[in-house]
């Protein structure tokens, strides 16, 4: 995997609901744990854009609701900055369900997506609408 060529701040956090953006049913997903993350105790474990989280379906479809699934962030408020920069910020926290490889469930993304998912991850990458 391709090392991230920005500054990431970690703006997200266990807990907090996020709009789901792809096509799969869930609307409203919570954060339940951040996968692959070494804290130190009893600090509270955040994530950012490009790290992958198991999340909680809070509204969706039926057979969508009340289901873990595991989820990448594409998109956040608190804003990163490039190594040329450029600081870039979003409207929006957004993430998009995928399976344990990285690929995403759905077959189509809503918004933009930042070119440090497209390093990382280039199923999502493929999929998008746009890509900042």
């Amino acid at each position: 995997m391709k090392a991230l060529q920005s500054t990431i701040p970690r703006a997200l956090a266990t807990g907090t609901r996020v709009v789901c953006s792809d096509n799969t049913g869930a609307r409203l997903v919570e954060v339940v744990s951040v996968d692959g993350y070494h804290g130190v105790r009893r600090r509270q474990p955040c994530l950012g854009i490009g790290d992958m989280a198991t999340v909680s379906v809070k509204k969706g479809t039926p057979e969508m609701r009340r289901k873990l699934e595991k989820a990448v962030v594409i998109r956040q408020k608190k804003e990163i900055r490039r190594a040329n920069g450029i600081r870039l910020s979003f409207e929006d926290n957004a993430m998009v369900l995928v399976n344990d490889r990285g690929e995403p469930k759905g077959t189509e993304i809503k918004g933009a997506v930042p070119r440090e998912i497209a390093e990382r991850y280039p199923k999502i990458a493929s999929m998008a609408t746009m890509i900042v």
